[in-house]
């Protein structure tokens, strides 16, 4: 970091700043992406799904965005207040050192978050610093147009479906449809911007510098608050945490619901066709989320989910692919459709953009166990499920007793046809091995035979048909010989011994084939083709199970050295993306939800076995 903060603006700068130099700031309810150079390339209003304001991250001219910068040459850097999801940037400057500190307040009653407030406060903390903005807001992912009215100190972006107020306490100007300011600040001194979401009730108001203190002191209190629940007291407080912060962000907070991440379309290959719209409620990554959000004792948000799963997810909905969808909107709805943006050129050029999501149909069947054992540890650690929720899980076992045996698309959502993969199996396995616990714990009315019998097959099933004596190691789909790091997760749902001699086997053949420097690819495409072009990094939550794995084996050093390199692959605020490229670049939408779950889970296990 420190590139000068003007490049975006100068001829033969950069178009693009990296996916990883970015912050993520937001009201758990939707999220700006900030970059290292202070401009916001992502923001969708008013909700995580909604299209996008500002999306100069999928196309540097059509996306629009909103810059605020010295304008003088500048090294930059960027953290967040400690314990808090206010990020500050910072520019270094000849004359001075400012900072331009940016929030979204949280908490304030449902009429502030109708108001989606988004606040940029500008502090010149040495010497003299001339700063300059522009507001380039491009509705609807840059595709319906607008007008802008200048009242005052008030800019006013209309389009035919949604207005925004931008308040400033310096002097703005029109430039189009854009706004324009250029102002000095001295020591001391101070600008604000809030840009506010405004029709209906909700009507454009002044932020002054006042209440921008007043705002930010309740902001840094509402984050520091939150995260004082957490139980963590280990060796790696501050990546944990901020973990546990980005994943409070993730969360929207009207219904429960957890977003696989803020983003869509960012690349999993420069220039690939692999970009996808993350902006859902996935049932596994959601599920997952709320293991590791219990870990650290954070159970109203575990509360919440389970809320939307009871209220959202009905195990009577009868569709073709199961009880069960594999995502939801934020909202609860089941009609994600997938279409493409033609008119933006994608992240460097790496088309197509996608909103929307075709996988919503497939059939996932390691859905179901994970997803019951978000229940099962929900019930164990946080409170007692209701009988209705108990009615439901027990639908769902029913279910999966009846459809485990079927191929399906699998964790990886590939797109070249179904297969009857072993980590399906696991999953299923896990779904009928936690609802039996609860039963038995609770004495909960189950029909237990047929659950013990189904089980035991499906057990049967992998030992013998997901194993290759060839490889000797346990493989990605019945009766092959390809390697998936998914298999990574049978000793973590304690379905076989992490000593056992066939899965200390296929830790080793894992290592050698698919792990490099730490770094864990989750399959090769070439001998494994999933219906896409183009290679992939390294898949970060497999690199995390990979610690675990290593851990539960024994082998601790190994795994404390491998989770220490994951480590300096995060970005500067400790934020990962999907993936990471082999030049050690964050690849894939930002930030994800899997990674920093899969971190807090490593980071326990081996903090545990560390002792």
């Amino acid at each position: 970091m420190g590139e000068a903060a003007q490049d975006r603006g100068m001829p033969g700068g950069r178009r693009y700043v990296p996916i990883a130099e970015h912050g993520l700031i937001g009201d758990l309810r939707s999220v700006a992406l900030v970059g290292t150079d202070g401009t916001i390339d992502w923001y969708c209003c008013p909700a995580f799904d909604a299209p996008s304001v500002f999306a100069s991250v999928l196309d540097a001219e059509r996306g629009g965005c909103f810059e605020l910068a010295a304008s003088v040459p500048a090294r930059t850097k960027q953290f967040y207040f400690p314990d808090t999801n206010v990020l500050i940037t910072r520019f270094f400057t000849e004359d001075g050192v400012g900072e331009v500190q940016d929030f979204m307040p949280v908490g304030g009653g449902p009429a502030e978050a109708e108001r989606h407030r988004l606040i940029r406060r500008v502090v010149c903390v040495r010497g003299s610093i001339p700063f300059r903005t522009r507001v380039a807001p491009r509705f609807d992912y840059g595709s319906l147009p607008h007008t802008v009215r200048l009242i005052g100190d008030t800019a006013v972006f209309e389009a035919t479906e949604i207005a925004l107020a931008l308040t400033a306490t310096v002097p703005l100007e029109a430039d189009g449809a854009d706004v324009r300011g250029d102002f000095k600040l001295s020591e001391g001194e101070t600008a604000v911007f809030a840009l506010d979401k405004v029709g209906g009730d909700v009507t454009p108001r002044r932020c002054a510098r006042t209440e921008a203190e007043e705002q930010f002191a309740a902001t840094v209190a509402y984050w520091r608050r939150w995260l004082s629940a957490s139980r963590y007291k280990g060796r790696w407080r501050e990546m944990v945490h901020r973990s546990a912060l980005t994943l409070k962000l993730l969360t929207y907070a009207p219904t429960g619901a957890i977003v696989a991440a803020p983003t869509t379309s960012l690349p999993e290959e420069l220039g690939g066709e692999r970009n996808w719209d993350y902006r859902y409620v996935w049932v596994r990554d959601a599920a997952f989320c709320v293991y590791a959000l219990l870990r650290l004792g954070f159970t109203g948000e575990a509360e919440a989910f389970m809320d939307f799963v009871t209220r959202h997810i009905s195990p009577g909905d009868g569709k073709v692919s199961g009880p069960l969808q594999i995502m939801y909107g934020i909202d609860g709805r089941t009609e994600l459709p997938e279409r493409t943006l033609d008119h933006l050129e994608g992240h460097h050029g790496s088309a197509p953009v996608r909103v929307g999501n075709a996988a919503a149909d497939q059939l996932q069947l390691d859905i179901y166990g994970a997803l019951i054992d978000s229940i099962y540890l929900y019930d164990k650690w946080a409170k007692p499920i209701s009988s209705g929720q108990w009615d439901d899980a027990c639908a769902l076992v029913d279910w999966v007793c009846t459809h485990w045996d079927q191929p399906d698309e699998g964790i990886w959502e590939t797109r070249g046809g179904r297969r009857n993969f072993l980590y399906s199996r696991l999953m299923c396995w896990v779904a009928i091995e936690r609802a039996i616990r609860m039963a038995n714990r609770r004495g909960l009315p189950a029909d237990l035979p047929r659950w013990r019998e189904c089980r035991d097959t499906i057990y049967r099933r992998i030992m013998s048909r997901g194993w290759s004596g060839e490889r000797g190691a346990f493989v990605q789909h019945e009766d092959g010989d390809v390697l998936d790091a998914a298999v990574l997760m049978m000793p973590l749902t304690k379905f076989i011994a992490p000593t056992d001699p066939k899965w200390l086997s296929t830790l080793d053949v894992l290592t050698e084939e698919l792990v490099s420097d730490s770094l864990v690819y989750r399959y090769d495409p070439r001998s494994s083709p999933d219906g896409l072009r183009g290679d992939e990094g390294t898949f970060s939550i497999c690199s995390f199970w990979y610690v675990e794995a290593m851990v539960h084996a024994g082998r601790i050093d190994e795994a404390r050295l491998a989770f220490e390199k994951m480590l300096t692959y995060a970005n500067h605020l400790g934020l990962y993306a999907e993936e990471i490229s082999h030049t050690g670049e964050q690849q894939g939408n930002f930030p994800q939800a899997f990674t920093h779950l899969a971190l807090i889970s490593a980071a326990f296990n081996l903090d545990r076995a560390l002792g």
